[in-house]
């Protein structure tokens, strides 16, 4: 049974949920778009833009007759969102998110309504920039870039095809993992790479030579640490809510960084270039398969 979406709510509109409005909007969708929030500075924004139909600060009000609601708001945010969620909703109303991690939404999900409900498809679009707002929404932020749904068991195959049309519409691509798998993934693709950034920024902007070392960084230091511009406050919510998989990936890089430092220290060029070889080796794979799925 194909389930007929009329109205969407959005819960925060900025980059991602306003994006995604956005998106659907450019792509045929002829329904209404309901946007909620707590700064009405940026739903009035939102409405200005086009982004949305309309909005309201009230939450039961936003959701009401809504067919699908989108959790749009900060990952540790988010939790809380499906528990007030579970006393204001029909459970035929489909729900979806766009959180960085699914574990604690899961397990939130489970403790507000108690059991996993059928049709809550939590999702993850891989796609983001440095600026964040609704000002920075784009109609073409998902195109080509894949979407991460994690359905179980419980969930209804016709919520899933909502929700895979949905984003299928957006132009992007999906793949379906498990709720462990995917914290993993990110952890080890995402999180850690934004907490490296951050750290090697932190200590060098610490350092007594810091007016030089930004002087002269070349593009390199440039590539590698624009994500430190990121939004701070989400990214600490992001490690918090993937506390585990993301220490797992951090002790597996320490160890790996002090054996290389164990290396350089005794001079052992073996064991340098064969870090640095599998390193490329392994960065140039990666490069041709980015490059295939582009054709």
């Amino acid at each position: 049974m194909t389930i007929a979406i009329n109205q969407i709510t959005v819960l925060a509109v900025g980059l991602i949920g306003g994006s995604l409005a956005k998106a659907l909007k450019a792509n045929g969708f002829s329904g209404e778009i309901v946007g909620w929030g707590r700064r009405e500075v940026s739903l009035k924004k939102g409405l200005e833009l086009g982004v949305i139909d309309r909005y309201s600060l009230d939450l039961k009000e936003a959701v009401t007759g809504a067919d699908l609601i989108v959790v749009a708001t900060p990952t540790l945010i988010a939790a809380d969102m499906l528990k007030q969620l579970a006393s204001i909703v029909d459970e035929q109303v489909i729900i979806t998110d766009v959180a960085s991690v699914k574990g604690n939404l899961f397990t939130a999900a489970k403790e507000a309504f108690g059991k996993v409900p059928p049709n809550l498809v939590l999702g993850h679009p891989i796609a983001g920039s440095e600026k964040s707002g609704v000002d920075a929404a784009r109609a073409d932020l998902f195109v080509n870039h894949r979407v991460i749904l994690t359905p179980t068991e419980e969930t209804n195959p016709d919520a899933l095809q909502a929700v895979k049309s949905l984003w299928e519409s957006t132009g992007a691509d999906l793949v379906e993992m498990s709720v462990d798998e995917h914290d993993e993934v990110l952890a080890a693709t995402s999180h850690l790479p934004h907490v490296l950034a951050y750290t090697l920024v932190d200590a060098l902007a610490g350092s007594p030579e810091q007016q030089n070392i930004f002087r002269f960084a070349a593009g390199g230091f440039r590539d590698f640490t624009r994500i430190a511009s990121s939004d701070p406050t989400m990214w600490h919510e992001i490690s918090l809510a993937n506390r585990d998989a993301l220490l797992k990936m951090i002790d597996r890089f320490t160890d790996q960084l002090g054996d290389l430092r164990q290396a350089i220290a005794n001079g052992d060029s073996d064991n340098i270039v064969g870090s640095f070889t599998r390193a490329k080796s392994a960065r140039d794979k990666f490069a041709q398969m980015l490059e295939e799925q582009q054709k």
